[in-house]
């Protein structure tokens, strides 16, 4: 079960990052800035619906360093590293394509309302 101050945190981020990235389509002078952090705080989501986020980064961080060149077991912590690899990848696709990295930020967000929804049994605004 989530307490409350982790699900008032998911839901927030989670919000933040919807809104980010309308943001983003609005101001496309600012979009590349605008949709590098809708996807920070959908990872933040995610993690806030999960558990305490610090020991996740550490989680993560441990099990990249464990994987180098083997395949992680666990499909959560398997699943948590590919987020965090897409994040690192959108970050580095800022300048390159922003069509690209807008499809990918949508679609990271709609993952993390699906989390975040499944986990927090609230529905969130689409």
């Amino acid at each position: 079960m989530m307490d409350d101050y982790r699900k008032g945190w998911a839901l927030r981020y989670l919000r933040e990052a919807k809104s980010e990235l309308e943001a983003a389509r609005r101001m496309p002078y600012m979009a590349p800035s605008l949709v590098i952090e809708a996807i920070r705080k959908a990872r933040n989501a995610i993690y806030y619906s999960l558990g305490e986020p610090a020991f996740i980064e550490i989680a993560i961080r441990e099990a990249y360093e464990k994987s180098q060149g083997q395949a992680i077991t666990d499909p959560i912590l398997r699943f948590l590293l590919e987020i965090e690899e897409m994040v690192q990848q959108l970050a580095q696709l800022e300048e390159i394509d922003g069509e690209k990295i807008m499809k990918q930020a949508d679609n990271l967000v709609q993952i993390a309302s699906d989390i975040v929804e499944t986990l927090t049994g609230e529905k969130t605004e689409s």
